[in-house]
């Protein structure tokens, strides 16, 4: 048995590695290519193209049903999850991963699950820990891990946290991703591939909107205490080997570091609402004070005024906490 699906990922910083990674990539490699790239969901995607006169590997976006043939890559269109399943492809709406569609993530680990040591799994530059948890699903089965060297990446934090939770076969920069890749697959590998776990298998059928998987009103793992960005919904906390992430009823699932971020984005929208709202108070407030004076009623209008006074005050607190960036963005654009 030779290693002949290779399945790559990569988020902010990832098409300059993966344009580099395809130039060094032969004609002939023995084996079919799959590519996930973060994107966002509106709009379209020109990844394909850049992929495709980058190399000698023709490359396109996936479609439903596409076979796994070797020398030829597929690239996951905006907003579809691409799925491995029986030799063939499938896109997917399926709950997003990371606040991710499509997530590296549910590739790797719908790759694993399908091929099991067949399967090389490239972690590629981006931001927080994207790609982890589907590379240790692919070296569960057997397959073989690749991670460009952080030194090499754009934004090291995807490579570093491979590194850290995988023990890759390989750390190479995107000048060298080519020529490993090439020469993993042309290697006969022996042993006992191991099976599935039932963990691998019910995230893997979440991803695909399997109607028995999201149906099943029992979920892996124990309440967190968390709730989910996406539904908010109960995340249930998921162990799988010393990995720890978080995954709803409705199956969204998160990382930590994902997690704390959306839940930054989540924090920096309530401020800004706080803000918005004590602005309209304070000046509605004004209005009605400046209206009791007119009437003749001094009192009620001392009233108002300290009411707008309280609102200013309490906006200016929450614009000095927007000034204090305790609610950090997350990378979402393509490349970026």
């Amino acid at each position: 048995m030779r290693r002949d699906i290779v399945v790559l990922g990569a988020s902010a910083g990832g098409v300059e590695a993966l344009r580099t990674t395809f130039a060094n990539l032969p004609g002939d490699l023995p084996a079919a290519v799959l590519v996930v790239l973060h994107v966002p969901a509106y709009g379209g995607s020109v990844l394909p193209a850049i992929l495709d006169r980058a190399g000698p590997l023709p490359a396109r976006h996936a479609a439903p049903g596409d076979p796994l043939v070797a020398g030829q890559a597929l690239v996951a269109p905006p907003d579809q999850h691409l799925v491995i399943e029986d030799g063939l492809v499938s896109l997917s709406r399926g709950p997003r991963e990371n606040g991710h569609r499509p997530a590296v993530d549910v590739l790797f680990r719908t790759a694993a699950q399908a091929e099991g040591a067949r399967v090389i799994g490239v972690v590629l530059s981006g931001v927080l820990d994207d790609g982890t948890a589907g590379a240790v699903a692919i070296r569960s089965r057997g397959g073989a891990v690749i991670v460009q060297d952080p030194r090499d990446a754009l934004y090291p934090a995807m490579p570093l946290s491979a590194i850290e939770h995988v023990s890759p076969d390989q750390v190479a920069s995107a000048a060298e991703m080519g020529g490993l890749i090439d020469a993993m697959c042309r290697v006969d590998i022996a042993g006992t591939e191991p099976e599935a776990s039932s963990l691998m298998r019910i995230e893997a059928d979440l991803a695909k909107m399997d109607g028995d998987a999201m149906n099943d009103p029992v979920r892996p793992g124990v309440p967190s205490g968390f709730s989910c960005p996406d539904c908010a919904g109960t995340l249930f906390e998921i162990r799988d080997s010393g990995l720890v992430r978080y995954r709803c009823r409705v199956g969204h699932a998160w990382s930590p570091e994902s997690l704390l971020g959306e839940q930054a984005l989540q924090l920096d929208g309530a401020l800004w609402m706080a803000l918005r709202s004590l602005e309209e108070k304070a000046a509605l407030a004004r209005e009605l004070g400046h209206r009791a004076t007119e009437r003749g009623n001094p009192l009620t209008a001392h009233r108002f005024h300290e009411q707008a006074e309280e609102a200013t005050r309490a906006a200016t607190l929450i614009r000095s906490l927007l000034q204090s960036h305790i609610a950090p963005t997350r990378q979402r654009v393509e490349g970026t």
